[in-house]
């Protein structure tokens, strides 16, 4: 049965929770005595990308680690699937941001892909050729299978959100969160992930990704999610994606002359 999501005065049919890879309810998160996300609800459409949108601060990155338990709730429900996401952590892979990462820890790329391989190795951690196999088809997904033996360190930071990517796909999810993963990095490797995200999606995945780049949403996703504390809008992008949902969420953030640029590449 689906429910009624309320965007800009307009409502927008969204999955019912028990169906939704990711759904959320009433999420609350503070620092200190500051609300960062308030009494947020979101319902993720399955076997779809997904951009979370909203100015720096709008809670964007904290609503997506609140979802993973990465940073703690003042109150909300998160579910996977329809179950706990205890039960269900072996369905999602997480990209996260690359500047939280010890870019200096010494291993090499393909020990970092096959970390995305632990639920499988088991407890002992015995790697196997077919682990190798999995590992390396992964890096050759995001073209870089040459710098299998290269020290993560000495990747420019385009490379290493490329072997971030391999390491969620080694995983094999179904749902994928990814925050900000063409933040900093060249067109060619935004071309790459891009691709690898559309595959995806048309393998029946869902994505989710934590997005700054207005002019590529219409290009790159199906659904949006505006934040700005609390929820703007959500819904398909030709519905909630609109001059009054961005400037909702953005206020005088945001050029009139980029809300009617965006407007029109929407008709």
């Amino acid at each position: 049965m689906l429910e009624l999501a309320a965007v800009q005065g307009v409502s927008v049919p969204t999955p019912d929770t028990q169906d939704s890879p990711l759904a959320i309810r009433g999420l609350t998160v503070s620092y200190g005595q500051k609300p960062a996300v308030f009494s947020v609800d979101m319902t993720v459409q399955p076997g779809a990308m997904t951009a979370i949108i909203g100015p720096n601060g709008a809670g964007k990155s904290t609503l997506l680690k609140a979802a993973l338990g990465i940073v703690p709730m003042v109150s909300g429900q998160v579910t996977v699937y329809g179950k706990p996401l205890t039960e269900q952590r072996a369905r999602v892979a997480y990209v996260p941001q690359r500047a939280s990462v010890d870019w200096d820890f010494p291993t090499r790329v393909i020990d970092v892909v096959l970390m995305g391989l632990s639920r499988q190795l088991g407890l002992l951690g015995r790697i196997r050729a077919r682990h190798m196999q999995r590992a390396a088809d992964c890096l050759r997904q995001v073209g870089m299978q040459d710098f299998a033996d290269r020290q993560i360190g000495q990747l420019s930071g385009g490379q290493q959100q490329r072997v971030f990517l391999a390491r969620a796909l080694a995983q094999d999810a179904d749902l994928y969160l990814l925050d900000e993963p063409f933040a900093g990095v060249d067109a060619a490797t935004e071309k790459a992930i891009i691709t690898v995200l559309k595959s995806l999606k048309d393998a029946g995945k869902t994505v989710v990704v934590v997005h700054h780049d207005l002019a590529t949403v219409t290009d790159y996703f199906d659904h949006v999610y505006l934040i700005n504390t609390r929820k703007v809008a959500e819904g398909p992008v030709a519905q909630a994606f609109t001059a009054e949902s961005l400037q909702a969420a953005y206020g005088g953030r945001l050029a009139t002359a980029q809300i009617d640029q965006i407007s029109h590449a929407l008709g």
